[in-house]
């Protein structure tokens, strides 16, 4: 007895390959629009142009620690570019489930927990570089 990869189900259908894949993921990447209500270009167009806000902020943040200032402001805005899309999400969808909630949550966490530490690395690094004797010339 093989491993049962290879395995023949005559009433299975086969799943799509090739175009035929793409045009099922994106019919059902449309259709969860459709159905919560929400529009996912719209949605693809704030996760993908907030990017480069949400880099500015966190550099704008470092600096702003480095430089002995608060960090209140760009860290806000670094929270708000990086939940941006999901604020769209759940102000603009309709009859999204539980789990959605739940998924932004984590979202939400995991990357408020990578940006400090980000964060907290280069603000370290940046320090430590102030810190350092100026090299000696010769």
């Amino acid at each position: 007895m093989g491993g049962g990869a290879g395995v023949y189900l005559p009433h299975a259908a086969a799943p799509p390959e090739g175009p035929a894949l793409f045009d099922t993921l994106r019919d059902w990447f449309f259709g969860l629009g459709a159905q919560y209500g929400v529009d996912p270009l719209v949605f693809g167009v704030i996760y993908v142009g907030a990017i480069p806000f949400f880099t500015a902020s966190v550099a704008w943040l470092v600096r702003n620690a480095r430089a002995g200032r608060s960090v209140v402001a760009p860290a806000l805005a670094a929270g708000f570019f990086f939940v941006s899309a999901y604020l769209y999400l759940i102000v603009v969808g309709r009859n999204v489930p539980w789990w959605v909630y739940a998924f932004v949550a984590v979202l939400v966490v995991g990357g408020a927990v990578s940006t400090v530490r980000q964060v907290r690395r280069k603000v370290a690094a940046a320090r430590a570089e102030d810190a350092a004797p100026p090299a000696q010339g010769g």
